[in-house]
């Protein structure tokens, strides 16, 4: 999956940037708060999100001819997270990055190439009112906001309503809500010949790709619970084990593939489900698709299910020398009116409380993203601090060896891995 993919490469290269990282933090850029003037801001290279900088920066610049944007897709390089980690280290970052990983933010602020939007007079007062409840997930360990948060795709289930109907199961109301369920219709398609597997999550070892097995099923059992809370790791408890065991269960009986796919596993019909957020609407336009809540062990209502956010945030670069300007246009990007725009160019979420119902025209009127908005409301992110990565590393190494493959016990390596997490989150 493209998407998936934008992290690789960020495991060597936010290890390395532990090297040569400056003690600092980040902070605000004291005069540099307040300086207005001309800036520049990087957005990803997707085509949707290509769209939208431009008609947001053209839109800015219009009104504002001493404070002009220059808007540029980021640079090309193995990711996002290692262009702008060189670009923290040679001093040039632009302004804004919005591709900014929740992932990479603790390595950034360790780093000294972030701002703390804290410190804006009504830095922190705007990301609250803007995303309620869920700007807590992405404050440090000191309350501060070394990142806005932006965007989430809320990965949901998508799965083949023709290779469900050719099974002879419903395609309408599928029975994927339970385990149990889950785990009869998966055999019911693989055994009637409809697909390979019922679904081919990357069995790949980077780290970020618990972020589409593991992750959205802990948050939907546990009804919202992080992977690590208060400094210690959550996952080694009764429903994390309960989470791996099933997904053990889908590998033990073939009906989750154990090798990568070198094309896409669902559009081509190799599997008849996948784990996905909002942005594959558009990309499996061709494929007659519906989505439901990922599964819990007793079936969670829909309105009640929890998922993985798969955000992309916004953050604001210390080598910025007109920070004034910088969160002025970080807040006009953000707003209402913006965010429409970004919703209805992109299909993704905005993270800002009441979406669905401040939408509500766009949803009506585009019913395949309105299960996606509200699931938005109930999603959860990944650790904070600069040892994130590692953290997810931990997790990940021990689910591909004992979930994935099967290798010794899978209770033990989830205790394990937590204990490897303690540590890291005790070194933040």
């Amino acid at each position: 999956m493209q998407r998936r993919t934008t992290l690789i490469g960020a495991t060597v290269l936010l290890a390395g940037l532990g090297l040569t990282a400056c003690s600092g933090g980040g902070g605000g850029g004291g005069d540099a708060l307040t300086a207005k003037g001309p800036i520049t801001i990087w957005y990803s290279n997707n085509e949707s999100e290509v769209a939208w900088g431009k008609a947001a920066v053209e839109a800015w610049n219009a009104d504002h001819p001493d404070e002009q944007v220059k808007g540029q897709e980021i640079p090309a390089g193995k990711s996002s997270e290692e262009v702008i980690g060189a670009a923290i280290t040679a001093g040039n970052a632009p302004c804004l990055v919005y591709n900014t990983a929740p992932s990479a933010v603790g390595q950034f602020q360790k780093q000294g190439g972030l701002v703390d939007l804290s410190s804006f007079d009504d830095g922190a007062d705007y990301v609250e009112e803007r995303s309620g409840d869920l700007a807590e997930q992405y404050q440090d360990a000191d309350g501060k906001y070394y990142q806005l948060p932006w965007k989430s795709n809320p990965v949901m289930i998508f799965y083949n309503k023709d290779l469900f109907t050719q099974a002879g199961l419903d395609a309408e109301a599928p029975a994927l809500s339970t385990y149990d369920d889950f785990l009869a219709t998966s055999k019911t398609l693989v055994d009637a010949g409809v697909s390979d597997y019922a679904i081919h999550p990357a069995p790949t070892s980077e780290f970020f790709q618990t972020q589409f097995d593991f992750m959205p099923l802990y948050a939907a059992a546990t009804g919202g619970t992080g992977l690590v809370e208060d400094g210690k790791a959550t996952f080694a408890d009764d429903e994390g084990e309960t989470v791996a065991g099933f997904w053990r269960d889908l590998y033990d009986q073939g009906l989750a593939g154990q090798e990568q796919y070198t094309g896409d596993s669902f559009a081509d019909g190799e599997a008849a489900m996948s784990i996905v957020g909002p942005w594959a609407v558009n990309v499996y336009s061709d494929v007659n698709w519906g989505a439901v809540p990922v599964p819990t062990e007793d079936g969670t209502p829909a309105d009640e299910t929890y998922t993985f956010s798969d955000a992309k945030n916004v953050g604001m670069y210390t080598a910025c020398e007109n920070q004034g300007t910088a969160w002025e246009f970080l807040k006009f990007t953000t707003s209402e009116e913006q965010d429409r725009a970004l919703l209805e160019t992109t299909g993704q979420m905005p993270i800002r409380t009441d979406l669905a119902t401040t939408y509500a025209d766009y949803f009506e009127a585009n019913p395949a993203y309105a299960l996606f908005g509200d699931q938005a409301a109930r999603t959860i992110e990944v650790p904070s601090g600069p040892n994130t990565v590692a953290e997810l590393q931990a997790l990940r190494d021990a689910w591909s060896k004992s979930v994935i493959f099967g290798e010794g016990d899978v209770d033990q390596a989830l205790g394990d891995a937590a204990t490897k997490v303690d540590e890291l989150a005790a070194q933040g």
